[in-house]
This record gives structure tokens, C-alpha cells and sequence, in this order.
């Protein structure tokens, strides 16, 4: 089992109910969904960090339906590749991408991370075979080498953390928003449509980059409803003008492109 470290001192944590703590004495409670909080109050930036409960119920809905479902299908492909005995999803929000792994890889050990504790709660009821903990990925609690693979989809790379607790020779697969990605809805939300930037792999110290491939899908939506959700559970979100947030509201339905670059990079 992957070793957890206490986030106050280091020392090794022992997962037991009601409560883990390590030897110095610190205690940290299982919540009733089986998830356990772990972010301490001194690398919080916000009473409440990471997404609200509005966004993450969004994201939820949103992906259940299933529209990005073909994104969790190149994942699991990959994935499943490296035959893992261990995985972390460092950003792993409402726990859709990790649950959508364990159907391909029942018998690997799965731990996902969030900042925010609304979607590691969802999380933890939604799939009660992986381990779930609220925890910054800017300074993961795990000992070095724990994981054969480390996925990061749409989230933070913190590349010194993620190269320090995977194995030599184990893969961190990136997901990065492509260009086109969302084109759609930014047309509706935006006056003017900012270009991304199109290089969207960048040198990681420690890692190499092996694998880079644009994952690119269309969806239709045919009520409101759901694109509110999907702006919700997008940066856009907090970003947009009540101008573009009210174009949103107005539009009855929509047909994008889910555009993704996934890199592959090896620990070295």
C-alpha cells in the first residue's frame, strides 16, 4: 500500500479508523464518505480552496452524461498500457476520470487528490474502492516513489512533486486544454476569442517527454441546462462578464469540440 505522510511532520501516517495519526500525534478524522482531510489550514489560500459546491455539482452532472466520455476511454488505454500497480490523479476533482480508470484496472490501488473538499467528498461517494484524501498537489502526502503513474487532467502540474513521489521510469500523463478546445462556448461568452497558445508540451525537470497526441471529440447540447453546467465546471466560469455570462443564459443549445493535448512524460 502506498505509504502516507502526515502534513504537519512527515512521519508516516497510520490509515486506521476513526482517525489516522502518525507517531508525534496527529490525528486526522475519516469523514462519514470514507475520505480524509488533509490540507492544513497553513497552505489553504481561502476559507473554502478550490472549486465551490455549485461548480463541482456541474462538473458531476455534466460529466455522468457522459459527454466526455471518450476522453476517459484514451485514458484508461493508456493507462491500462502500463500495466500500474499504483495511481494518483493529482487534481482529480469529483473523482469522474479515476472511477472511469478503475472499471479498466479493478485491481490497481487508486488515490485521488483535491484542493477542494466538496469534490473529494462527491468523490468518496461515488466510488468507494479508491482512496480519496482533500490535499494540495504542491505538496503531496506521500512518501517518494509511491506511484508507477500520476495523472494530472486540466489541473496543476507541480512537476517537483509529481517527479518525487513517482518511481523511476514511471509516467505522468498530462491533459492540457488544446486550442479549439471549448471554441463554442468562448465564442458565446467572449467579445473576442483570445488564440492559445498552440505548443502546449513544455520541459519538465526530471521528466522526459515520450508521448504528446491531441484527443479531439464533438458533443451536442440541446438545453440550457447543460450548458450552464458545462460553463460552470470551466475556468470561464469566474472569468467572464455578466454580458457574456448573460449570452450564455440565452442560448437554447450548443455543438462544440472537446480538444485536449495528452503528454506522456517519464520520470527519470
Amino acid at each position: 500500500m502506498v505509504r502516507i505522510l502526515c502534513p504537519v511532520c512527515g512521519q508516516p501516517l497510520i490509515p486506521e479508523k476513526p482517525a489516522w495519526h502518525c507517531d508525534a500525534g496527529h490525528s486526522f478524522d475519516v469523514a462519514r464518505q470514507g475520505y480524509v482531510n488533509l490540507l492544513t489550514v497553513d497552505r489553504k489560500h481561502s476559507k473554502q480552496p478550490g472549486d465551490s459546491t455549485a461548480q463541482v455539482e456541474a462538473r458531476r452532472a455534466f460529466l455522468s452524461a457522459g459527454y466526455y466520455a471518450p476522453m476517459a476511454a484514451r485514458l484508461a488505454e493508456i493507462v491500462a498500457g502500463e500495466q500500474p500497480r499504483t495511481i494518483l490523479d493529482a487534481g482529480c476533482g469529483e473523482g469522474y476520470y479515476l472511477t472511469e480508470l478503475g472499471k479498466a484496472l479493478p485491481e490497481t490501488e487508486r488515490w485521488g487528490i483535491d484542493i477542494s473538499r466538496e469534490a473529494v467528498r462527491r468523490a468518496a461517494g461515488r466510488d468507494k474502492q479508491a482512496h480519496w484524501l482533500t490535499a494540495t498537489a504542491a505538496h503531496l502526502p506521500f512518501a517518494d516513489d509511491s506511484f508507477d503513474c500520476v495523472l494530472s487532467l486540466f489541473a496543476l502540474t507541480a512537476a517537483e512533486e509529481f517527479h518525487r513521489v513517482l518511481r523511476p521510469g514511471g509516467l505522468f500523463l498530462q491533459v492540457v486544454a488544446g486550442p479549439d478546445h471549448l471554441r463554442g462556448l468562448r465564442n458565446i461568452i467572449y467579445d473576442t476569442v483570445v488564440e492559445k497558445d498552440k505548443e502546449r508540451s513544455r520541459p519538465l525537470p526530471g521528466f522526459v517527454l515520450e508521448r504528446s497526441e491531441t484527443v479531439e471529440f464533438s458533443f451536442t447540447l440541446t438545453e440550457n441546462s447543460r450548458v450552464q453546467e458545462l460553463l460552470a465546471m470551466t475556468p470561464h466560469f469566474m472569468r467572464i462578464s455578466k454580458a457574456g455570462a448573460d449570452r450564455a443564459r440565452a442560448t437554447e443549445g450548443l455543438t462544440d469540440t472537446f480538444q485536449a493535448v495528452c503528454n506522456g512524460y517519464r520520470a527519470i
